[in-house]
This record gives structure tokens, sequence and C-alpha cells, in this order.
């Protein structure tokens, strides 16, 4: 597995442990998570990404949006 897919999956786990805390304080926002540490939340993904990439964060993170279930988008 690489480094990157650990991450990931370091990233994830921070957002389901603080998932039920962020629906009651940042519902609908979109997070921005790096490694361990949240970045920030903002009101729309263009906005969250944009921030994770001028903070000059090295690698990859993480940007989801606060809800409680999945969004499901389908692809024709």
């Amino acid at each position: 597995m690489g480094s990157d897919q650990v991450e990931l999956k370091t990233e994830l786990a921070v957002f389901e442990q603080h998932r039920q805390d962020w629906l009651r304080s940042n519902p609908g926002r979109f997070v921005v998570i790096t490694g361990t540490r949240i970045q920030g939340f903002y009101d729309d993904y263009a906005s969250a990404f944009r921030a994770g990439v001028r903070a000059g964060i090295s690698g990859s993170f993480l940007v989801k949006q606060v809800s409680a279930e999945e969004p499901v988008y389908l692809i024709y």
C-alpha cells in the first residue's frame, strides 16, 4: 500500500471520528484534513480545495463534505 493510501485511510478515520460533532457544528460544509490535522471548514468544495493548495500542503489532503450519509452520484 502506498503512502498516499495510508494517509487517506488516516484522514478518513479522522473524518469518521469527528463526523457527529461536525454535523452539529458545520453541517453541509467542506472540511480539509491532512494526516490527523483539521485545516478548516469551507462553504463549498472549490474554496476548500483552494485553501488546501494555498496552505502548501505537501502530499495529499482530503476535502470532504460533512453530511450524515454519503451522497450517491450517478454518472451516465
